[in-house]
């Protein structure tokens, strides 16, 4: 799934701050003070870009075998 622009509930704008969030609780910050630091109060909000998962990434493999395969044969 792709982060979605706006939050479902109530609108605000959370799509541009996927990449820093993403980026600061891979180096190993605590996902709630990342946060806190980048001004997501609202628990909606939050319930998003907590619960994001990016299975893009795990699907594009299977694609990708399926094309190689559909080219052997």
């Amino acid at each position: 799934m792709i982060i979605p622009v706006r939050c479902f509930t109530c609108g605000k704008l959370i799509g541009d701050k996927w990449e820093e969030f993403a980026r600061r609780v891979k180096a190993g910050e605590h996902p709630g003070k990342v946060l806190d630091s980048m001004g997501i109060t609202r628990y909606c909000c939050r319930r998003i870009l907590l619960s994001h998962v990016e299975i893009i990434d795990d699907i594009i493999k299977f694609f990708e075998k399926r094309i190689d395969f559909e080219e052997e044969l």
